[in-house]
């Protein structure tokens, strides 16, 4: 699915803005290697369950499951690795800043192609509770209902 000029969406981490509110969204880079490429080309990445974590100055993402390429054999890597993502040093710091802040997170939201180049949109993310989440899920299924009905109402 191509949303803007040379840009094409492989995932989306559907369940993020079901589980937090997303305050903030950034883009970095992702550094891989070339087999990890090929797979996601092939749509075979998974960002369910997966957090942004910071390490000695640098961002790193955790829980991001790239599954192996069919034809790389030894060139494969390990599915699960911890994966830097490329942002501006000042762009880190302001973020680390932000995590400090109680209850937020950085979270994975889309992994997607800008020409040739793979990137992450991460958001900055606080946690929903069990009452939050209800209430989501009880306003989409009354706008759910509300454009039923004016449909109905149309076909006269």
């Amino acid at each position: 699915m191509a949303t803007k000029q040379g840009t094409k969406q492989v995932t989306a981490n559907k369940k993020a803005w079901h589980d937090y509110f997303i305050e903030e969204k950034f883009e970095a880079g992702i550094e891989l290697f070339g087999t990890e490429v090929k797979s996601i080309r092939q749509g075979t990445v998974s960002l369910k369950d997966s957090y942004c974590i910071f390490k000695d100055g640098e961002l790193f993402v955790k829980g991001m499951h790239i599954s192996p390429y069919e034809k790389g054999n030894i060139f494969n890597k390990d599915p699960l690795r911890e994966k830097k993502l490329l942002m501006h040093k000042r762009e880190i710091m302001q973020l680390f800043g932000k995590t400090k802040q109680d209850g937020y997170s950085l979270i994975p939201l889309s992994i997607y192609f800008r020409r040739s180049l793979v990137k992450v949109e991460i958001g900055l993310a606080r946690g929903k509770k069990l009452h939050d989440k209800r209430d989501s899920i009880a306003a989409r299924d009354a706008a759910r209902e509300m454009d039923r009905a004016m449909k109905s109402r149309g076909r006269y």
